[in-house]
């Protein structure tokens, strides 16, 4: 049985959770490994060094849309291909656990499948702008 009356909460805690993961994560591409570097790192993989740029800013918009929750539901469902880029071209090749070296695959696993979760559940709570369902 799913609590009607936390059920909102519960949403609005996992996507603001999510939200500022993927904030974390686009600020490390722009802060520490720098913009550029990030774009080094994407065409050692074989990827095109533009992507970086988009992928910083797909998270960094992602991420405050979440929090803000803005069509946070379509927001979340959005992003997951990034992270299923991240297992199939970096993570995946290096195990389960996260803790080997590179990082293993469940970490982005378990983020997608969180924002799988926040697809099925909505908006939440406090959403700016939701989609609301039929």
């Amino acid at each position: 049985m799913i609590d009607q009356k936390t059920a909102p909460y519960a949403a609005l805690v996992l996507r603001i959770s999510l939200g500022v993961l993927f904030i974390a994560h686009s600020l490390l591409k722009w802060l520490v490994f720098t913009l550029p570097g990030a774009a080094g790192f994407f065409q050692s993989l074989g990827l095109p060094g533009w992507l970086a740029y988009v992928t910083t800013f797909v998270e960094l918009a992602g991420g405050i849309a979440l929090i803000a929750g803005v069509y946070a539901r379509y927001v979340a469902i959005a992003l997951i291909p990034i992270l299923l880029g991240a297992i199939f071209t970096v993570h995946g090749a290096n195990g389960w656990q996260f803790g080997n070296k590179g990082g293993g695959w469940e970490y982005p696993a378990f983020w997608s499948v969180a924002l799988f979760v926040q697809f099925l559940l909505g908006d939440g709570a406090f959403a700016l702008r939701s989609q609301k369902q039929a």
